[in-house]
């Protein structure tokens, strides 16, 4: 059997593994996919009525304050599902599996590989649970089926990109407790950001770091793909954002993966 097979086998099982521990444990995914559920029901329900006719005038309300949400609560959902990532690898880290695994003959990346390939599949299942809830309360896109794929490969970008940092995060960590902290600044940036309100309404200090930070043109571009608003060059920062931070995130994890076990 050749190099490639073997490594493409042990990427198979680590992610089979890591299949299995969710399937065990499917109170962290609730967990993780109902915090922007209750996000949605609340502002929907809640803020909806006020925001939508101050976002969309008269004819906004909640079903048009729910269009404008529901990308932003996207964000969170990718958000969420990667500290549990975080909190698995750290798992992992603490419980002295991965110095078991240091001993034997398998592929080396193919533990972070599973651990990023599993919570990218559970955020993507999580993504089609909170657009389900979403167009439940009123979220009505406009997209065709070539706009619905290419907001699934941005979701997909962005939640990859996420997901490494996590990784990196449960790598560095040395309890589950931090690890499950690292990542949790990052459910902030969508309210930081356009996610539930424009940023040219927010004071000028705050309107700049909404306007420059990664999510802010993902959110955009999700907007422009589902509800035909204009995207502008938002679709370009939002690749490179991506791209950047995914590059980042891989080298961080793959150096303190291979660091020396007794440091």
């Amino acid at each position: 059997m050749s190099a490639p097979t073997y490594a493409v086998r042990d990427c198979a099982t680590m992610l089979r593994r890591n299949l299995v521990r969710m399937r065990r444990y499917p109170s962290m995914t609730l967990m993780l996919i109902g915090l922007p559920i209750v996000f949605l029901l609340l502002f929907v329900y809640i803020f909806g009525g006020t925001l939508g006719a101050g976002i969309g005038g008269g004819s906004g309300g909640r079903g048009g304050y729910a269009n404008y949400l529901t990308p932003g609560i996207l964000l969170i959902t990718v958000a969420g599902t990667a500290q549990g990532t975080a909190i698995s690898v750290a798992m992992d880290m603490t419980e002295g599996i991965i110095a078991r695994f240091r001993t034997m003959s398998i592929f080396r990346p193919s533990v972070l590989t599973g651990h990023v390939l599993g919570s990218l599949l559970q955020t993507m299942l999580s993504l089609v649970i909170v657009t389900g809830v979403a167009l439940a309360v009123g979220f009505r896109p406009t997209a065709d089926v070539a706009q619905w794929i290419a907001a699934a490969a941005v979701l997909a970008m962005i939640a990859f990109a996420v997901i490494w940092f996590s990784v990196a995060c449960g790598l560095v960590s040395k309890s589950v407790e931090t690890a499950s902290n690292l990542p949790m600044p990052l459910i902030l940036l969508p309210f930081l950001g356009s996610g539930f309100v424009p940023t040219d309404s927010m004071p000028a200090a705050v309107r700049w770091f909404a306007e420059y930070q990664p999510f802010t043109p993902v959110i955009e571009t999700l907007r422009g793909l589902l509800l035909g608003t204009a995207i502008g060059n938002n679709a370009i920062l939002a690749v490179a954002w991506s791209a950047v931070i995914t590059l980042a995130s891989y080298l961080w994890a793959k150096k303190l993966y291979n660091r020396d076990p007794s440091r």
